[in-house]
């Protein structure tokens, strides 16, 4: 028996067809349609000689084509590689190369940047509209049946980075995904086909694809589209469409609440709303709560746990400031830094997570994957204390990684962007506090002996290379770095100074 997530599209064409399943706007597609789409690009693919096992890129926001390539990749048998459209062509060339991929597909926004990604890595590159492919331009016949996959066969590549500077690819099978899916819709949102999930995080990222995407095929909800976050379309499309979940970051909320349009917005219809990706500040929660009469569920996830672990649930009292409790199917304990397991109540440790979840390792990478999956448990590298009812508490971060908005970004990799520059003989990328986005990026540098940059000169330099989400907003210059013993730099000790209004 086929384990493919994509089972999920075809079972739920067949008995609720006619149901609305993706909107943008205007446009609506039907799950039939959906169904019908996805074959379509999986005879497609095959046509063009992707096989079972084999990498397909996605690099496309929020709009129809997303669902439509990511289930017709699955129904393929290949691997799906979602990317984040605001990558640079340098970015998305190392996904495409690290991950041996064989084709990916673009929406005309980033088409020249995908273009030139896929012609340095001498891989084909495909570009859509929104709206999907045209059916009349694809090769092949549709699958209609998902090609058969076993549970522990790899299904998406999510690509999180590391200390180290460079990404890596964390494997989640057809049975994390699915698991995952299945938990969110039956404890966390207990969707049905009347709900309506905004759908305005990111696709590309675990959380929306778990949570959003793959939580309305599983039941058959419609998600309606928001191809880049913005407060008041958001507020707009939650009116338009009678939403009735609401899944996001804690900066959405914030927004949203903040936005002039708010004081008058009908929200009714809202019954779920769940945040992730960042701490959510308790006053935000109780603020929106009020203006909107609905609660809100915090909870904790991972790139490489598919990614719900630890939620808050409808079905046991919610307390605000914590993550809740382990889902279903899944197991958390603390470690100390000796890896022994902490038991005493409101003592700090390191978050480890066992379970139907965790991802099977991180491509190609079999030695990153033993340092990070032990006897089964996912070492996380978030400090948090668990009281007496089971309930955790995020208090701390053991990894460097700067939470932006809800987007991660890894010091080291903007660090490596950062030495690029002739005049850059040190540098260090910190945390700085932002009562809007949680952390900005920022970064201490020092210049080599007679060289002359100026910050802005820097943050220029390193905005070209990366992500808009990942160049530091703030760059001061400073005579050298602080160092341990071992001539290591010492990040934690990087503070920025006093800025005078």
């Amino acid at each position: 028996m086929s384990s493919n997530l994509a089972d999920n599209l075809v079972a739920t064409a067949r008995s609720l067809g006619d149901r609305p399943a993706i909107r943008l706007d205007a446009s609506t597609i039907d799950y039939s349609e959906f169904h019908r789409a996805a074959a379509a690009v999986a005879g497609d693919l095959q046509a063009r000689g992707i096989r079972a096992g084999d990498r397909v890129g996605i690099v496309v926001p929020n709009v129809p084509a997303f669902p439509i390539l990511f289930y017709g990749v699955l129904m393929a048998g290949a691997i799906a590689v979602p990317m984040n459209p605001l990558l640079k062509a340098r970015e998305v060339r190392y996904y495409l190369e690290d991950s041996a991929m064989s084709i990916v597909y673009g929406t005309k926004p980033v088409a020249e940047v995908v273009s030139e990604a896929a012609r340095d890595a001498g891989i084909p590159a495909l570009l859509l509209d929104d709206l999907g492919p045209s059916m009349a331009d694809l090769l092949g016949h549709p699958v209609e049946e998902p090609v058969v996959r076993e549970p522990d066969d790899t299904a998406v590549l999510l690509y999180t980075s590391g200390t180290t500077g460079h990404p890596k690819g964390a494997e989640l099978t057809h049975a994390n995904m699915s698991s995952n899916a299945s938990t969110t819709v039956d404890t966390l949102i207990e969707t049905s086909p009347d709900d309506v999930i905004l759908g305005c995080l990111p696709l590309f990222h675990v959380f929306g694809l778990t949570c959003g995407l793959n939580a309305a095929v599983r039941s058959g909800a419609l998600l309606t589209l928001i191809p880049r976050f913005d407060a008041v379309q958001a507020l707009h499309v939650l009116e338009r469409d009678a939403v009735t979940v609401l899944e996001g970051v804690p900066t959405m909320y914030s927004a949203i609440l903040d936005a002039p349009q708010a004081a008058d917005a009908d929200l009714s219809r809202l019954r779920r709303c769940i945040v992730g990706g960042a701490p959510m500040p308790v006053e935000v929660l109780r603020s929106f709560e009020e203006r909107f009469g609905c609660e809100v569920f915090e909870g904790y996830g991972l790139s490489e746990t598919a990614p719900i672990a630890c939620f808050n649930q409808p079905t046991r009292p919610r307390r605000a400031g914590t993550i809740g409790v382990p889902v279903r199917g899944c197991e958390l304990r603390l470690v100390d830094d000796d890896g022994n397991e902490v038991h005493d109540l409101d003592v700090p440790g390191e978050i480890e997570i066992k379970g139907e979840n965790v991802m099977k390792g991180y491509w190609g990478r079999p030695t990153a994957t033993a340092e990070a999956v032990v006897d089964g448990w996912f070492r996380t590298g978030d400090i948090a204390t668990r009281d007496r009812d089971g309930y955790y508490s995020i208090v701390d971060r053991k990894k460097d990684v700067i939470i932006r908005g809800g987007y991660n970004v890894y010091p080291r990799e903007v660090e490596e962007v950062l030495y690029e520059h002739p005049a850059v003989a040190e540098a260090a990328v910190v945390g700085i506090s932002d009562d809007y986005l949680g952390e900005q990026v920022g970064a201490a540098v020092a210049l080599k002996r007679g060289a002359r940059a100026e910050p802005a000169e820097l943050i220029e330099f390193v905005q070209q290379r990366l992500a808009d989400y990942k160049y530091p907003r703030r760059i001061w210059l400073v005579p050298s770095l602080p160092k341990g013993p071992t001539g290591k730099i010492l990040r934690r000790s990087v503070e920025p100074p006093v800025q005078r209004t």
